[in-house]
């Protein structure tokens, strides 16, 4: 008996780490679907967040500089979102609520000027509309003023989004500042292998689409307040639109269309030749976006427009809103595993 069971013991050390690392891929595909099926994204993101912003405190990979300790590096990034957050309630009382008034202010207003496009247009153009397009037109408004009355309810959404996000901040600060355990147990050995890769996919999207995002505010704020008002030009609701530009831009492809529409129809409210002047801005501005995709995400990520427009566009057919934001993300974290184990 002890010689039949001998030959089966050299294996069971290679058995048992191929179900370590398929357990910890399956805890990996249950975490990341789980995050979208209950609204958990944000919380998901800040956790990548805090580690990397606790690691960049530590001095992870860094011989230079100035490195804290894990444990106070941690704290830091604990404490000073509750300082910020004090600081901004004792100063800043009713901005948050005024920005969600101006947002609703220029939903209804973008609404108005669907409505009255044909009469803004010039009559020998308008003339040529067809009828079909007063029923798009009536729809488009009707979902603005629609997204307007939702804005209502932002302050709950945005108290239990914010709770989250410092909840996720605090577990990435703490999983950089809590002594790493010496334990070399297989699947926490894997587990702590897609953790890696998984915030290093988030390091390349986020930074990536930072810089990018952060360029299109910036040239957007230097056209509706230095380009145009050259002209005489005053655009109404300057700083939504800037402010509409970054965060809509932090979100690949969709966000920067999203953008497009918002400020080619803000510029139609003014006039028919200030909106075709914000268009051809935009087609402009993109042109040159697609150098900076190419160096900094193409570069970063190896991933071309055709593969993130698919997969967000599953993304959002599947889990909505949140599917879409993740979707780059989760792509990116694939194609790192894939790349890890050679087969792209």
């Amino acid at each position: 008996m002890s010689k039949s069971s001998t030959p089966s013991s050299p294996t069971h050390p290679a058995a048992l780490a191929n179900f370590a690392r398929y357990a910890s891929f399956g805890l990996t595909f249950l975490l990341c679907t789980g995050t979208l099926v209950y609204g958990l994204l944000p919380g998901l993101l800040a956790v990548c967040l805090g580690y990397l912003l606790t690691a960049a405190l530590v001095g992870a990979g860094r011989s230079r500089g100035m490195r804290l300790m894990p444990n106070v590096a941690a704290g830091l990034v604990i404490l000073l979102p509750v300082i910020a957050i004090l600081l901004f309630v004792a100063n800043a009382q009713g901005m948050v609520f005024g920005a969600v008034a101006q947002y609703q202010a220029l939903l209804h207003h973008l609404a108005g000027t669907v409505l009255e496009i044909r009469q803004k247009l010039p009559p020998n153009l308008a003339s040529h509309l067809p009828d079909e397009i007063i029923a798009a037109q009536t729809w488009l408004a009707n979902y603005l003023q629609s997204q307007a009355r939702a804005l209502t309810g932002a302050g709950t959404a945005g108290l239990h989004g914010s709770l989250l996000v410092y909840v996720g901040l605090v577990v990435g600060a703490l999983i950089v500042g809590t002594p790493a355990s010496s334990s070399q147990a297989p699947l926490r050995k894997r587990a702590r292998e897609r953790a890696v890769h998984f915030i290093d996919a988030f390091r390349q999207i986020v930074v990536a689409q930072f810089w990018i995002a952060g360029f299109n505010a910036a040239c957007t704020a230097l056209f509706l307040l230095v380009a145009l008002p050259l002209f005489g030009v005053s655009m109404p609701y300057v700083g939504p639109l800037v402010a509409l530009t970054f965060i809509a831009g932090l979100i690949p492809i969709v966000g920067n269309l999203l953008c497009n529409g918002v400020l080619t129809l803000a510029g139609v409210s003014v006039s028919p030749v200030v909106g075709l002047a914000s268009l051809v801005f935009l087609v402009v501005i993109h042109k040159a976006e697609y150098v900076i995709n190419a160096k900094v995400v193409g570069k970063r990520t190896g991933t071309s427009t055709w593969e993130l427009l698919a997969v967000m566009f599953i993304g959002e057919a599947v889990f909505g809103i949140g599917g879409l934001v993740a979707a780059p993300l989760y792509y990116a974290y694939v194609k790192k595993e894939l790349q890890v184990a050679g087969l792209v």
